[in-house]
């Protein structure tokens, strides 16, 4: 799944908070409740299993802050994924206990791929934390809270087959009314060698597609108007009801038919989906999109390299050619489809001419935007077992700047294609640098700015024409 980093091309977007408090919109009134603070890191599952984190507390009588040091029990949700994402949180853990060195009795907890992979380190040898819940044990945090009440360090990382957390309905964090995250499976059952996902987020397993329907449904009903269905791989989705009583007239529902039956609760709910898979992706996925006008013309779909050795090496299960191959269809079934994708430079004994497929391959797909990483070993992962990071630091840095320098162009190149035609886009907020100007995402998933017209509001879908660009932001105006 995409981290939530500021991608080469995307300046304005939601996906570029990092590490932001999250505030409910719960009573405020009751303020002889305990205050509740969070803060999440990484993926965008990570923001969105904080909204049931705050859901599950909220049912608890918890009022919030957004103010750490104000607060009686502190989370922090966390990322496993790269090195310097666990340095962060270290760091930010160090100013929640001088905090806590000040308020006796504040709690202090660490969520999620962390907390599962680094629990005796947090517990133990540094101590800088009460409790410790993985990613499958949210609906266990009273209890635990409890017991640090009583005295007690608590911990509960145990992986889950089937938690889904389908009947909890999240409690939407630093939301802008208008667009959400609906969590439609969790774990991962690829055993990609770079990544650690698998062992702190556990199985697959695929949520009751009714109630996703249901979540859109009631997200459309109090004005939000458009849904990111999420998972590790949305692809893989497959639900299978279960043998039991009034379950007969039921059918298995794959990806595909998940998105048709979202894209159905109303013409005016858009669609979005995050993360992608080369191996998984169907036509008929691409064929739905098509079909449908309100699931939106955009794809993630990570290559992480672009030479078949290295993604042998990655585990991948697919090679260059097959990723072209999809690539292909993509460009055919839906011509005017923004791609996105994901990168890893100076991964495990890569040579400078498998170097430069990775490049090559970015030329021929020619990515909107991209997130681009040098390869960081992760303990636990099968790359760290098997192979030796043997690439100096200095060569993934200089590679990972020509990935970068790359996607740069094309980035500028993609956007430049979208002047001079008009957008439906549908304003999410004010722009960032001021407050005379809306912005939101047309149908490819590029940020548009443009002046504010007071005829229209924060919510409302506008047709814009592009006048001119930048390499991360369409500029133009509403037009009638």
């Amino acid at each position: 799944m995409a981290m939530i980093e500021t991608p080469i091309g995307l300046k304005e977007h939601d996906e570029s908070r990092q590490g932001e408090a999250v505030m409910l919109k719960g009573n405020q009134e009751e303020q002889h409740n305990r205050k509740l603070y969070i803060e999440s890191y990484g993926c965008q599952m990570n923001f969105a299993d904080s909204e049931i984190v705050a859901s599950i507390l909220l049912d608890k009588g918890f009022t919030t802050t957004a103010d750490y040091k104000e607060a009686d029990v502190v989370f922090i949700n966390t990322c496993s994924i790269r090195e310097n994402a666990e340095q962060r949180v270290r760091n930010r853990l160090k100013e929640f206990e001088a905090a806590k060195n000040k308020k006796p009795g504040m709690i202090v907890g660490v969520l999620g791929c962390m907390a599962e992979r680094l629990k005796s380190k947090f517990l133990e040898e540094e101590k800088l934390v009460d409790v410790v819940v993985g990613p499958d044990a949210y609906r266990d945090l009273p209890n635990l809270i409890e017991k640090v009440d009583d005295g007690t360090r608590a911990v509960n990382v145990l992986l889950s087959r089937e938690e889904t957390y389908a009947d909890i309905s999240p409690v939407r964090l630093n939301t802008n009314g208008i667009t959400a995250f609906i969590s439609i499976m969790r774990g991962c059952d690829n055993m990609c060698s770079f990544c650690v996902v698998p062992f702190t987020r556990g199985r697959e397993r695929s949520r009751d597609p009714h109630s996703i329907v249901r979540e859109a449904q009631e997200l459309f009903a109090a004005g939000y108007r458009e849904v990111t269905l999420l998972g590790q791989n949305v692809d893989s989705y497959k639900w299978t009801p279960q043998a039991t009583e009034g379950t007969a007239d039921q059918k298995p529902v794959n990806f595909a038919q998940l998105l048709v039956k979202v894209a159905q609760v109303s013409p005016l709910l858009r669609v979005r989906f995050s993360t992608s898979h080369p191996k998984d992706i169907t036509d008929e996925v691409l064929y739905s999109m098509a079909k449908y006008d309100n699931i939106c013309n955009y794809i993630h779909l990570p290559v992480q390299s672009g030479n078949s050795r290295i993604l042998e090496l990655m585990n991948r299960t697919y090679d260059r050619s097959w990723y072209i191959d999809r690539i292909q269809a993509i460009r055919t079934i839906i011509p005017d489809c923004g791609i996105s994708t994901d990168v890893i430079t100076g991964f495990c004994s890569e040579t400078e001419e498998e170097h430069q497929d990775t490049l090559s391959i970015m030329d021929y797909v020619q990515y909107d935007y991209a997130y681009m990483f040098a390869y960081s070993e992760r303990p636990g992962t099968l790359a760290a077992k098997r192979y030796a990071d043997d690439i100096p630091e200095d060569i993934k840095k200089r590679r990972l700047t020509e990935v970068v320098n790359k996607q740069r162009e094309h980035s500028l190149k993609r956007l430049q294609e979208q002047v001079g035609k008009v957008h439906n886009v549908l304003i999410e907020g004010f722009s960032k640098r001021s407050d005379k100007d809306y912005c939101g995402r047309n149908d490819r998933n590029a940020m548009v700015v443009f002046p504010v017209n007071t005829k229209y509001k924060i919510g409302d879908y506008v047709q814009v024409l592009g006048e001119s660009c930048t390499s991360a932001t369409l500029i133009g105006k509403i037009i009638d």
